[in-house]
């Protein structure tokens, strides 16, 4: 199947995808800020650069895009063109976030990722399920936790 758009219009459209201050990550921030938790954002001396740092909790939060990540929810289907660079691209994502998992966990830090879909669509969670899930995971004793 061939694209629709003009290599131009496709090469506008994928500059104007956001890397941070989504609104998905906007949502898990004004609610962890809501629960009085204190967090610092985009720490680039952390593997894998966390959207959040907690550093009272000694844990981070991950803001995944379901397509970008590969969560394998419908939202993270394979394009129809191109498949081959798309698999590329998106294997080497998945590889890249399990090393940051690992260096994290290895520096001692606990790690928690929530995942676009519970935020976005007809299946989203509430606001207030989503704090009570966040609330959940931060207090816990785990050492890493999603939120799917």
């Amino acid at each position: 199947m061939a694209d629709r758009l003009t290599p131009e219009q496709r090469s506008r459209n994928m500059a104007g995808i956001r890397g941070k201050d989504t609104k998905p990550e906007m949502l898990v921030r004004r609610c962890l800020h809501s629960l009085g938790f204190r967090f610092r954002l985009h720490r680039r001396d952390l593997p894998g650069n966390p959207d959040v740092e907690l550093p009272r909790w000694r844990a981070v939060v991950f803001v995944h895009g379901c397509f970008w990540h590969r969560h394998g929810c419908r939202n993270s289907r394979m394009p129809a063109t191109r498949t081959e660079f798309w698999e590329t691209k998106l294997e080497r994502n998945a590889e890249r976030d399990k090393e940051a998992a690992r260096r994290l966990k290895v520096c001692g830090w606990r790690m928690f990722v929530v995942w676009e879909c519970a935020l976005r669509g007809a299946d989203r969670l509430s606001p207030d399920e989503l704090a009570e899930r966040l609330k959940g995971l931060i207090e816990s004793c785990g050492d890493e936790g999603e939120i799917p």
